[in-house]
């Protein structure tokens, strides 16, 4: 006899909800192509036996898509509602944002953007990220052939992370490596990367295989392709007494709450020293882009700068680690700003070095990291039989065809 209620889920169940009146088609499983009704991101056209590859989703944090107010009200409002980056009770923190922050910071921002920006390229840091991108996807092209697709994402603004991601599964990626392009790790930038790169995939209806790159500060040949840049400076410009490494800040509080950021720059400083044989009293950690009254990692950049001159150096190599592309923070602030303070308090030659950009040795140590953290997949196999995966993807489409002929409904 049966006695017990039953809950949704079952075969009897839906025979049931038949039985009384419901179509469970169109009410209680709703069968809709209209993806506004549909909670996950599907593949609807996905077909059986098509080739498929391997993803590259570069990501970097992102730049308003205009020099103006508008432009970056919006894009600030983005970046400083993430909590990854400010860390505050959410009340509160939008109290400050709403009512001071987006009223104020907009319009010199904007000042600042119009300093950097291209009439012809746009932002330097989504340009050159465009770039690195491509010379990305040209290497590992000639490494796996076509079976690799790189898309680029931003953290904040556009092109977002959901629509490289949305490429990538347009282009059939069912394995997918995520490089954020910071050397070192922080939870306000890699860890923000992996929350929107999971954020999306919670949507997803079919998750590709997914592997995520911490950070690399320490690798050989970032370290040697960073020497390289700083060696190439010297032969052209000559050499400062002290080189100065700058590195984005982050509150105090984050390292003493376990964010390993600090340590990671110190070591990339220290390895670069040892690679480019100085001394550690030749080349100095500082950190930059400090905002508001909390304590920030020290010592500060700006500061720094302002008291070089009184110790007696007077002629400095700067460097920005922490970025792999020049963008605000390096243009304007370093290589402006930082080299003004410097100037007018006794300084005499302040010489920047560009970020690693778009660099050969750079674009290749990337090409061999993915290279690495793809091994185990078909397309890092050495030997990989392609005659064998065609015929397999044939029989593959020739077996989904039989299936709907066998059974139509499903088709």
């Amino acid at each position: 006899m049966e006695s017990r209620r039953r809950l949704p889920g079952s075969a009897h169940d839906a025979a049931w909800f038949q039985a009384v009146g419901f179509s469970v088609s169109n009410t209680i499983f709703p069968h809709s192509h209209d993806s506004t009704s549909m909670k996950y991101i599907g593949t609807p056209h996905y077909q059986h036996g098509a080739e498929e590859r391997m993803g590259v989703l570069v990501a970097n944090l992102g730049t308003p898509s205009a020099p103006e107010t508008g432009a970056v009200r919006r894009y600030l409002a983005e970046f400083l509602s993430d909590p990854r980056i400010i860390e505050l009770p959410r009340w509160l923190w939008r109290l400050i944002l709403h009512g001071i922050v987006l009223r104020v910071r907009p319009s010199r921002s904007a000042k600042a953007y119009r300093e950097v920006w291209s009439a012809e390229s746009g932002s330097p840091l989504l340009s050159i990220s465009r770039q690195q991108a491509e010379a990305l996807g040209t290497e590992l092209a000639s490494r796996f052939g076509d079976h690799v697709t790189v898309a680029l994402g931003m953290r904040y603004g556009e092109p977002s992370i959901d629509s490289a991601i949305r490429a990538l599964e347009e282009a059939n990626v069912r394995r997918m490596i995520v490089l954020p392009m910071y050397p070192q790790y922080s939870g306000t930038t890699t860890a923000s990367v992996f929350d929107a790169v999971t954020s999306r995939l919670q949507r997803t209806r079919w998750i590709p295989e997914t592997r995520f790159i911490n950070q690399y500060c320490d690798h050989a040949a970032y370290i040697r392709a960073l020497a390289d840049s700083v060696r190439e400076s010297w032969e052209v410009n000559g050499r400062g007494e002290l080189l100065v490494t700058s590195y984005h800040g982050i509150p105090r509080r984050y390292l003493l709450s376990g964010d390993p950021y600090h340590c990671l720059c110190h070591k990339t400083s220290r390895l670069l020293a040892e690679e480019l044989g100085i001394s550690s009293d030749r080349i100095r950690v500082v950190f930059q882009s400090r905002v508001g009254r909390e304590e920030w990692l020290r010592p500060y950049c700006d500061d720094t700068m302002k008291s070089l001159p009184a110790e007696g150096i007077t002629s400095i190599d700067v460097l920005c680690p922490a970025f792999s592309a020049d963008c605000l923070e390096t243009i304007e602030e370093i290589s402006g700003e930082n080299r003004e303070y410097f100037e007018e308090n006794g300084g005499q030659r302040f010489q920047y070095i560009p970020c690693l950009n778009d660099r050969h040795d750079h674009i290749n140590f990337l090409a061999d990291l993915i290279q690495r953290h793809a091994q185990g997949w078909p397309e890092a196999e050495p030997a990989r039989d392609l005659q064998r995966i065609e015929d397999e993807r044939k029989a593959s489409a020739m077996r989904a065809e039989a299936l709907k002929q066998a059974v139509p409904a499903n088709a």
